[in-house]
């Protein structure tokens, strides 16, 4: 990681722990989005704040099309980090603290590669033994015995690399009310699953190259505990398109998470449980290789839109994201 790797948070909170310690890694620029419910005056050394006001006299047009006191307004420090000239984007949260090897392994290399044929795989098995899995994987593979997989090195060309969190990982509800154990990941090579074999990736650990930065969109039409599992779906079928494909890595973050209400999780999740493997689909069915990656974003989502999975008025805002992306000088 070099200064062309920014890292973006969005927070409604007072710096946290993490913020500061991500403000503190050098080389890295990070940006932090506010919000209306964000305290007046938000100040940290090392972070670059973009207060409401900054993101209305910055990114007006598409700031302006996002709802306020939602996840999707990260996407204006994804457009501010653009337009500084990054060539990595880190997804991450104020409730996520890096440990001192955090770090991405290079994008292009040979590593062991997975594949499970074109079904959903829960990655956090090649990890633990210990029974979870991650936010997004559709319920009914929850206790599906995994199947035996073997690993085999490739040369891989990875779009996205998702680290894991150790104590409190990216799960959904379901587990929190059911299970409710933490989770402490063991440490091993990292690990590239083959074009067709699938798991969600999240918001919290994560690291995306340049020429994907059209798929950081988080669908604004949608719940909070949904968007940015549904644009890991949307993303994949893109990304093995364009010749990208996902990797997962040892937890290099500790969550120590912002107080939630479990059961406000799970309503805020229904819509995932629901329409998850028909997201998949219905992009698996419009993507072409003979599209950009950001053609083929319009067009998954127009699917999307027909089928009720977001609504119509979400086609507008991926034309602003993709507009503001062009505006901040990225050459897709």
């Amino acid at each position: 990681m070099t200064s062309s790797t920014s890292i973006v948070i969005t927070t409604i909170h007072h710096p946290t722990d993490a913020v500061r310690a991500f403000a503190a890694l050098p080389g890295h620029r990070l940006v932090v989005v506010g919000d209306r419910k964000s305290p007046p005056g938000w100040a940290c050394a090392g972070a670059e704040y973009l207060s409401v006001d900054d993101q209305l006299s910055r990114h007006g047009t598409f700031a302006r099309l996002l709802p306020f006191n939602h996840y999707g307004r990260k996407m204006l420090g994804y457009v501010q980090a653009i337009e500084a000239g990054a060539d990595v984007i880190v997804d991450t949260d104020d409730d996520n603290i890096p440990k001192e090897d955090w770090r991405f392994p290079p994008f292009d290399g040979t590593f062991d590669e997975v594949n499970a044929g074109q079904e959903y795989f829960n990655a956090y098995t090649l990890f633990t033994d210990q029974h979870i899995w991650p936010r997004g994987l559709p319920l009914d593979r929850i206790l599906r015995p995994s199947p035996a997989i073997a690993t085999s090195p490739a040369a891989c060309r990875v779009g996205v690399w998702q680290g894991l969190a150790d104590e409190d990982p990216d799960v959904d509800a379901i587990y929190r009310l059911v299970v409710g154990e933490p989770c402490t990941f063991r440490e091993r090579a990292p690990v590239v699953l083959a074009h067709g074999t699938l798991c969600p990736w999240n918001s919290q650990n994560t690291a995306i190259r340049r020429e994907l930065f059209p798929l950081l969109y988080l669908p604004v039409t949608v719940t909070f505990r949904f968007t940015d599992i549904l644009r890991s779906l949307v993303a994949q079928p893109i990304m093995a398109a364009a010749g990208f494909k996902l990797g997962f890595m040892h937890a290099t973050v500790v969550q120590r998470r912002n107080p939630h209400d479990p059961m406000a999780d799970f309503e805020s999740e229904v819509p995932m449980y629901r329409h998850c493997r028909a997201a998949v689909e219905l992009t698996r069915a419009r993507v072409s290789p003979d599209r950009s990656v950001s053609d083929n974003l319009v067009t998954a989502y127009g699917a999307l839109a027909e089928a009720g999975i977001v609504e119509q008025k979400e086609l507008g805002i991926v034309e602003a994201w993709l507009d503001a992306l062009c505006a901040a000088k990225a050459a897709f």
